[in-house]
């Protein structure tokens, strides 16, 4: 892309929280649509006009990712949006699901900002890490997606600390209508009843707070819960 317009790069945008944060950032930024599946990511880059553009990559593929960063040279915006919520007790799961958790949730956004960060200095841009409450606070049943997420809190307060130039957040959503949340509904055997749950758009409305803050305003952290 050569434009006027800062440039965004939001991973996991095909649907879900990631493609709501490209929604909100179309109108002012040219867009990147990270994800897996490029179907999804050519038909929402198609629903956001010609200023959006699938960037299809495994970010869990050191080589796949550097290969398609290597002609990124300058980046506002980069949220990490993509994740995974495998869930079960201590007892239940496997070293092999803590794995794909981390190199998922952790891993991958480690090293897809390692690979820009020449990029983001170079825009002094804004690195914004979708979390969850639960980086916040563990709950039964959820140990090895809240250590992942304690882990990725920890990762933007260090990215934060060494990086001056850049502004970092971390937005810490409660639980959002989306098809993780279906599908955690459906493994605690409950009931899904979307109007209890956050839109996607309103976490969306959190990070689009955090990106256009002020320059003299760094947005560290911010928590959005469901209204009631």
């Amino acid at each position: 892309m050569s434009s006027q317009r800062p440039l965004a790069l939001v991973t996991g945008a095909s649907r879900g929280i990631g493609e709501a944060v490209a929604t909100a950032l179309a109108p002012t930024h040219d867009l990147l649509l990270g994800g897996r599946d490029a179907p999804a990511l050519s038909a929402a880059a198609g629903r956001l006009g010609d200023r959006a553009l699938p960037w299809p990559v495994d970010l869990t593929d050191p080589a796949a990712l550097a290969a398609a960063t290597e002609r990124i040279d300058e980046v506002d915006v980069l949220v990490h949006s993509a994740g995974v919520g495998l869930l079960g007790t201590v007892e239940e799961l496997s070293a092999e699901v803590w794995r794909q958790q981390f190199e998922v949730n952790v891993v991958a956004v480690a090293e897809l900002t390692r690979l820009l960060l020449p990029a983001l200095r170079a825009a002094e841009g804004t690195v914004v890490c979708v979390n969850s409450g639960a980086g916040l606070a563990a709950r039964p049943g959820w140990g090895s997606y809240a250590a992942s997420k304690f882990a990725l809190r920890a990762f933007a307060d260090s990215l934060r600390a060494e990086e001056p130039s850049l502004r970092v957040c971390s937005v810490h959503p409660g639980r959002v209508d989306t098809d993780m949340q279906r599908a955690v509904v459906a493994h605690e055997g409950g009931t899904y009843d979307a109007a209890s749950y956050l839109r996607p758009d309103s976490v969306a409305a959190a990070v689009l707070t955090a990106v256009t803050a002020s320059p003299d305003a760094h947005i560290t952290d911010l928590v959005v819960r469901p209204n009631g």
